[in-house]
Parts: structure tokens; sequence; C-alpha cells
């Protein structure tokens, strides 16, 4: 049995790059810049069981942002992902932090990569429950997307037929794998009873030329990934359709807006 692999697509998540003709991974030109941000997400099945809900927080110092969603199940489990990324000129990642915790993951996984040194750190338990620590050293080019990718699909220029980027598949010996992003096109959506149109892209892993390589750690293609986009002044993130995990289910994450508790109206009559 091959060792089961985590692959970081948490909003998410998943990414591109500028130049849509070329199958050359590339960095992505920044065209709208990260700022302070604080938005509340619900992690779903596809038929609308909810399983987690969290929070996405950004805040930018300079050129350089810092990313960090939090989803806590209501089992206890917890994944928690931090990015720290540069957006002068080009949008890169600097450091990422995950963590996957409780009876919801497979696998209980902690993973640490420096993209500017090449370092990694994976601490993970084997299914006995025994726990292993790996540092490695990987020569990680400047367009791996691992927890920038909503980001990078924002900026995507119109129209785009194809792009393709880098990311880290965590495993027990860690990869870098192809990512292609592929825009399917327009789909309806309606905000308070008012008709939009969002743009879906596809989130591929490509195996390619190293498939020998990676195929016998995953098993199997992983599943595509599904992110829509509003396009327009101001991009904005609605919603994906992809695993947390390999080998996990098909969940959802999107926006989702507070609940306020019932009260009176101001007016109402005070009964004695």
């Amino acid at each position: 049995m091959p060792k089961r692999t985590t692959f970081l697509f948490a909003l998410v998540v998943w990414a591109t790059l500028l130049q849509p003709f070329t199958s050359l991974a590339d960095q992505v030109s920044v065209r709208y810049t990260e700022g302070l941000l604080h938005g509340f997400l619900v992690l779903q099945t596809l038929d609308g069981k909810t399983l987690a809900v969290g929070d996405l927080t950004r805040t930018a110092k300079g050129d350089r942002v810092t990313s960090k969603l939090v989803l806590k199940f209501k089992d206890g489990s917890v994944h928690e992902e931090t990015t720290v990324f540069s957006q002068r000129d080009k949008f890169q990642v600097i450091k990422y932090h995950l963590i996957q915790n409780g009876p919801a993951f497979k696998r209980q996984l902690e993973t640490s990569i420096d993209v500017p040194c090449g370092q990694l750190t994976v601490r993970y338990t084997e299914e006995d429950g025994q726990e292993k620590v790996l540092n490695e050293r990987l020569e990680l080019a400047p367009d791996v997307v691992n927890g920038i990718v909503p980001t990078l699909v924002k900026n995507i220029p119109v129209p785009a037929s194809q792009v393709t980027v880098s990311m880290v598949a965590t495993t027990p010996k860690p990869r870098l794998i192809k990512v292609v992003i592929v825009p399917q096109g327009e789909e309806p959506f309606s905000v308070g009873g008012f008709n939009r149109k969002a743009t879906r892209y596809v989130v591929k892993v490509e195996l390619g030329a190293i498939a020998g390589v990676v195929a016998p750690l995953i098993g199997k293609q992983p599943p595509d990934v599904n992110i829509w986009i509003l396009r327009g002044e101001a991009p904005v993130f609605l919603k994906s359709e992809g695993p947390l995990y390999e080998g996990g289910p098909i969940l959802r994450i999107e926006q989702i807006r507070p609940v306020w508790p019932r009260r009176p109206p101001a007016n109402s009559p005070k009964h004695e």
C-alpha cells in the first residue's frame, strides 16, 4: 500500500501564472494588491451539511502579507493554514505552515515550508499512531503557490486559456508537482435577488513527465479542485470545491454571513 499523501489544496487551497499561453511555470504578476481582511467561512459537504466554520484573516506590512485560515470542526478537529507571501511586482510565497489534527483527518499532520531556503519540515503520524518527523531540503522555484491559489486566481488576466505553477505535495517524501489552472467560463448566481456571474476555474494536478515518480506515491490522479471568482474592479473569492487531504471527500468552502439573535423591535410594547 502506498503511503497516503496530503495535497495542500485548502482554500483552500489552489494557483496560476500571468502568461496564459505557455506551458512553463512562472510567477504571477500583481494586478490587485491584498490588504487588511477578516472574513468568515464555512466548510460543508456538497449536500449542505456543515462540518466546520472559521475565520480568514489577512494583514499587510509593506509588500509582505500574512494570511491565516482557521477552520474549527464540530468534532474538535482543526485545520490551520498560515502563509506569508510577497506582493512586490509578483506574488511569491515566503513561508507556509499547515496543521491538520483531530478525527476529521486520516493523518495528523504539521508541515512547514521555507521557500527561499528550500527547507521542509513534516511531522505526521502513521496508522499505528507512531509520530515521525522529516526534515528535507528541496530546490523550490519562486512560483510555488501553497496557500495562495485563490489570491493568484483573482489576478489571472482575462482572457486566459491555461496557466501552470508549482506546488509542494507533502508526503513522507515531499515532491514538487505542477498544477494547471483552466478557466471554465461563467456561471450565474444571485445576491439579494440580483443576478451576477462568476468565473469558474478548474485546478488540476499535472503528473506529466514526473508521473513515474509521483503516481506510485499518490496511487491515482488527485481529483480536480473548482474555484469560483467574481471578477471586476475588485475580484473576490466566492467558493471552492475540493478535498482538504488526499483521499478525502470533496468539500465546499464559501463565505458565510453572521447570524444575529432575534430581538423584539425597539418600538414594540413592553409587557408588564
